[in-house]
């Protein structure tokens, strides 16, 4: 008896994935493989919202750079190529110019990246995530957990650390932000 080997997956790089149709449904690509996923639900919508408008708020006001929302992508790895979208990114203008709008990818990665756990996420996904965007040259990311209603923020050179309640939110990339973590998901 002879089985059939199933031919071997054209990896696509981030470029090709850049020119996929789009169908509706949220995607990755990771390590040259497109990957489907969960809607993350309202709550996590929710929270999004929420840190969107503080962020974009300041830094609109003080002209620091832009906040993207909607998964916006960002190559965390090449060969294979990684795309991956945050929920909430800040790219100042010093790493996207104020009179620059890239049409597909930045050029740069964003120095401050969040992700909002969503239910179907998990540890693992999670970390993953976090030493990608670290090696990509992100300078923080900042994990909000809707459900413990806590906030990790993660450095390339750093210790985590971990915020809850009335404690203060800031960035050294937005100098004079400051939001309670419990603002986040009110």
């Amino acid at each position: 008896m002879t089985t059939a080997l199933a031919a071997p997956q054209k990896l696509l790089t981030a470029e090709d994935y850049l020119h996929i149709p789009d169908d509706g449904r949220r995607t990755e690509l990771r390590r040259g493989v497109v990957v489907y996923m969960n809607p993350p639900g309202f709550r996590h919508g929710a929270v999004c919202s929420n840190i969107h408008h503080l962020v974009d708020g300041f830094v609109r006001a003080h002209q620091l750079g832009r906040t993207l929302i909607n998964d916006p992508d960002i190559i965390t790895e090449r060969d294979p190529d990684t795309v991956r979208g945050a929920d909430i990114s800040f790219y100042s203008h010093q790493r996207v110019p104020k009179n620059q709008m890239p049409i597909g990818y930045a050029g740069a990665s964003p120095e401050i990246v969040f992700e909002v756990v969503s239910p179907t996420n998990t540890r693992r996904g999670i970390a993953e995530k976090i030493g990608e965007y670290v090696k990509a040259g992100v300078n923080v990311v900042c994990v909000v957990d809707p459900q413990h209603q806590t906030v990790n923020l993660y450095f390339p050179d750093l210790p985590t650390e971990k915020l809850q309640g009335d404690d203060l939110l800031t960035f050294a990339e937005l100098p004079g932000f400051s939001v309670g973590v419990k603002r986040l998901f009110e």
